[in-house]
């Protein structure tokens, strides 16, 4: 069976990183013979060759394809010829622009399956013209991958998605040996951290969704009373300079201290292990890292992983935290809870509750034996419902009984 994923990248996103695990899964299935390759969409100015490597490496076959605009017809004929150069079995699409191109593309020529898998629940999703444009596309897709249930519930009351072709199947992490955290620890600690720091971890792209700005609240109403405590910041986007500003104004960063650096320094042996953009006083409490690429280090330096999301498709991001054994603070919203399941692997609290994610911060802050066994929790979590192995064999398995319907 061949199968073709459609994807426009434009960042390494939650979906991005999915088909990082999904695909190579799928080639190297022992029970389904599965040839899974990947067409990439990219934008003109941004070849995401970084994305191509990340593939290469883990033996996905992946080819390009330039979009110029979020309109453009041209691109509608190179891809249906590369579909018919191809020959798939199964088109499977991922994100709106994919949708768009790949579903009518691989309809008009015939491709038996055609699959779409839905991310997120994004607010443009409820506006009119999309909504309607979905509804066209679910119709001439034969099903749908939902990575939540609450994202299956949004796709078929906000998208009109048929809830007989919605299938849920959850995001999966290849489980591996957590890494040692006294090692990981020593090199966070060279950026002038006291040996006894406990450390509080933001991790995800700096957008209005990810709520950080409760979370740098909710760390300024704690930060005196553990002195110890410090929040690192990892991540690079819009509310960047805006999430600077605030934690200066709430006085966790000390503004002649801070200057931003480069984004690599291959002369600097521990920016370029941890991927540091910026320079900071050690008396801050505050830490911006910039964007990461060595997210699973990162995680088992945290004692807590701090997530005040808004709104989340699934989130990736979770399983990485439960797998180094992390506790999680995090909004009770959209797929969290399906996640991260509260008192037992984490806290949920309300959203856009600064003093709720306080209060969270000092009961975890303050109990480290119950900081250890969430994290163990979490860990267990990760094994029996998250694992890349189930979330494999239910992708393939929908893919043969698809086939057989036709």
């Amino acid at each position: 069976m061949r199968v073709v994923h459609v994807i426009k990248a434009v960042q390494i996103a939650g979906a991005e990183r999915h088909l990082l695990t999904l695909l190579p899964g799928l080639r190297g299935h022992t029970t389904y013979d599965i040839d899974a390759r990947l067409i990439l969409l990219v934008e003109p100015d941004n070849d995401m060759q970084g994305y191509v490597d990340k593939a290469a490496t883990r033996g996905i076959p992946v080819e390009r394809l330039v979009i110029q605009r979020d309109l453009d017809p041209a691109l509608y004929n190179r891809l249906s010829q590369r579909t018919r150069d191809l020959k798939p079995d199964v088109i499977h699409t991922h994100l709106l622009h994919a949708d768009l191109y790949g579903i009518p593309a691989a309809r008009w020529l015939g491709v038996p399956v055609i699959v779409s898998s839905r991310h997120n629940d994004n607010a443009f999703r409820r506006r009119a013209p999309i909504k309607q444009v979905n509804q066209m596309l679910w119709r001439m897709t034969d099903a749908g991958i939902a990575i939540s249930d609450s994202i299956a519930r949004f796709t078929v009351e906000v998208e009109g998605a048929p809830k007989n072709k919605i299938h849920r199947i959850y995001y999966g992490l290849e489980i591996v040996k957590p890494l040692d955290r006294n090692v990981v620890r020593s090199g966070i600690l060279e950026l002038g951290l006291p040996d006894d720091s406990t450390l509080i971890g933001v991790v995800c792209r700096l957008t209005e969704q990810k709520g950080v700005t409760y979370g740098l609240q909710a760390f300024a109403k704690i930060a005196k009373q553990f002195p110890q405590a410090h929040l690192l910041i990892a991540g690079d986007g819009p509310l960047k300079p805006k999430l600077v500003s605030e934690a200066i104004s709430l006085g966790l960063l000390n503004a002649s201290g801070y200057t931003p650096g480069p984004r690599r320094d291959p002369a600097n042996e521990f920016s370029q292990a941890f991927g540091l953009w910026d320079k900071f006083n050690i008396q801050d409490r505050v830490h911006f890292l910039g964007w990461r690429d060595d997210t699973a280090r990162l995680m088992a330096a945290l004692d807590i992983f701090l997530a005040p999301s808004l709104w989340e498709g699934f989130g990736l991001v979770f399983l990485e935290a439960m797998a180094q054994a992390v506790p999680i603070i995090a909004s009770n919203v959209s797929a969290i809870p399906e996640v991260v399941v509260d008192g037992e692997t984490g806290l949920l609290v309300t959203p856009r509750d600064a003093e709720a994610l306080a209060e969270a911060l000092r009961k975890l802050l303050s109990d480290k034996p119950l900081r250890q066994y969430m994290g163990l929790q979490g860990q267990d979590r990760l094994e029996t419902h998250f694992s890349a192995a189930r979330m494999v064999n239910e992708t393939a398995a929908l893919y043969y009984t698809l086939l057989e319907m036709q």
